[in-house]
């Protein structure tokens, strides 16, 4: 396909439980900074487009904060957009970027997501804000939760393949390791599998250290034609070019008992894979993907993943994770900044801090304790609820 983007540049903040000293648009405008001095561009007036990534208007204590971070980033009179898809916001806005410029409705657009989902409000709010999400009329007033919904599919995995605790712990380790070697994660931390299953019990099978984090933090990418990329930014030509080359998108029914008696994986997932994959030409996503940046909202849910990207088959997702095949030094590393539960998670931003992790390992220009060597081609995969809407996008190198 003609016009297919590529990455300009990208930008991010640190990631943190809390950020009392600002707000979201200092936030942005951090991120924003850091991506004009990585795209080595002066400003933003030849960016032709805007698109804003944020889930809750209550989080971030602002109603229409697109019109004010665009204001902020100094991008008016230039269109703007607001995306919202749950915790796949970040994963859908970079989506629907790619098709605005394969339509031609522009030649360059920036993707700029914040939260601020960390401890600005109590945990007991913030689960009350997470719980509207889900159906009100039929969950939310019996008790549902999204930490329960998980657990319950886990358990179901768990009875049907004989997937263990210990084994989704080792997701836990691994990824909160890998954040030791990402300057901007939340919470590094080197921890056993005996920690994590000591650690205190959230809703069975999940404890304390399998579940991610609510992260304040920014994070943005710069999509553009190859043309406008070698006009605009001093950057582009001195590295390989990545380019966005495929995504895709699936859905599922919004309450997980209308999915019985499959309850184990995500159907969501496997159809937004499968559309992504058929776009990029790849057969063999084992062996035709170097990197991967999945959605680990709970350790468990990565053992699920691995089986719905068609890395491993059904049932065999609890032990190929164990037995290190998407470690660092794996066949598919898996994760690489952390993940959700050592990298943090904002929910805006998180979709676009996954693309930001594959376009650094593209360019081989992440830290050399987590760079994959020679990686050419990566995916992130991102779901909003229990994998109601799921977004695959595909990035590769090509030089």
């Amino acid at each position: 396909m003609k016009r297919v983007p590529v990455v300009v540049g990208i930008g991010m903040t640190r990631f943190a439980a809390d950020r009392p000293d600002c707000n979201p648009r200092d936030l942005l405008t951090d991120a924003v900074l850091a991506l004009l001095a990585d795209a080595q561009l002066q400003d933003l007036k030849a960016v032709q487009h805007g698109l804003c990534s944020y889930e809750s208007d209550h989080f971030n204590k602002q109603m229409t904060l697109a019109a004010i971070l665009h204001d902020q980033i100094g991008l008016t009179p230039v269109p703007n957009v607001r995306i919202e898809g749950g915790g796949a916001t970040g994963a859908l806005a970079l989506r629907t970027a790619w098709a605005y410029v394969q339509s031609g409705l522009c030649d360059s657009i920036l993707v700029y997501g914040c939260e601020t989902n960390g401890r600005g409000v109590s945990s007991q709010t913030a689960n009350q804000l997470f719980a509207l999400s889900a159906d009100f009329d039929w969950e939310m007033m019996i008790g549902g939760t999204y930490t329960g919904f998980y657990a319950a599919m886990m358990r179901a995995h768990m009875q049907r393949y004989g997937t263990t605790a210990e084994q989704f712990a080792h997701v836990a380790v691994r990824n909160r390791r890998n954040a030791r070697f990402n300057p901007l994660a939340q919470k590094p931390m080197e921890l056993t599998i005996a920690d994590v299953l000591a650690s205190r019990p959230v809703a069975e099978p999940y404890r304390l250290l399998d579940c991610s984090l609510l992260s304040d933090g920014a994070a943005v990418m710069l999509l553009a034609t190859e043309e406008w990329a070698r006009a605009h930014s001093a950057k582009f030509t001195a590295r390989p070019a990545v380019y966005f080359s495929a995504t895709g998108c699936g859905t599922d029914t919004m309450r997980l008992g209308d999915r019985y008696p499959e309850l184990t994986n995500f159907r969501a997932k496997r159809a937004a894979a499968q559309q992504a994959y058929q776009m990029a030409g790849i057969t063999d996503p084992l062996h035709q993907i170097d990197v991967a940046e999945l959605y680990d909202s709970y350790s468990g849910v990565e053992i699920q993943a691995v089986e719905d990207l068609g890395f491993v088959p059904a049932g065999q997702g609890g032990a190929s994770v164990a037995s290190g095949m998407f470690d660092l030094d794996g066949e598919l590393p898996v994760n690489t900044d952390g993940g959700l539960l050592g990298r943090g998670a904002p929910v805006g931003a998180t979709g676009i801090a996954q693309a930001a992790e594959i376009a650094l390992q593209l360019w081989g220009e992440a830290d050399p304790r987590r760079q994959v060597a020679g990686a050419r081609r990566g995916l992130t995969d991102t779901h909003a609820g229990i994998a109601t809407l799921s977004v695959v996008n595909i990035f590769e190198r090509r030089d």
